[in-house]
């Protein structure tokens, strides 16, 4: 009997999402069926330059949530990994070293920079939350801060 009820309910999800159209499985919350919202799609960092290859081997994911309290500065730093994220709260502004600015407000998305110096400050009234994603590589380190 568990087999039958398992099988079901994976027909049911099934039916969910073969309903949808290209993919979108955005339905009325009401009935109950599931809603998807795409944040971000992107093949290239916040500055235009383009995304460099996936790793190509022991891949590893990293989620994490950070706190940045008003008024901090972070320190100059860099990412060797691909990674992205988005805002829950706040305004962080991101600068790199070549000058170009970022400007990210509650829930707007970012595609870091990969392997180019930058740094970002809380000039905003409360504490930035912001949830990064990274595509990483096991050994491989999320951020360097430049004087390390």
């Amino acid at each position: 009997m568990k087999y039958l009820i398992s099988i079901v309910l994976v027909g049911l999800s099934i039916s969910v999402f073969a309903q949808s159209k290209d993919g979108d499985t955005s339905t009325d919350q009401n009935s109950g069926d599931i809603k998807v919202t795409q944040i971000l799609k992107a093949t290239k960092e916040w500055d235009g330059s383009p995304l460099p290859p996936y790793p190509l081997k022991n891949p590893e994911i990293s989620i994490l949530a950070y706190e940045i309290p008003s008024g901090m500065k972070l320190p100059m730093h860099k990412h060797p990994v691909i990674n992205a994220g988005v805002m829950l709260q706040g305004r962080l502004t991101v600068i790199a070293k070549d000058g170009k600015q970022l400007i990210l407000n509650s829930g707007d998305s970012i595609v870091e920079l990969v392997n180019k110096w930058h740094y970002g400050i809380n000039q905003g009234d409360i504490p930035v939350k912001i949830i990064m994603f990274y595509v990483g590589e096991v050994g491989v380190p999320l951020v360097i801060k430049e004087n390390d």
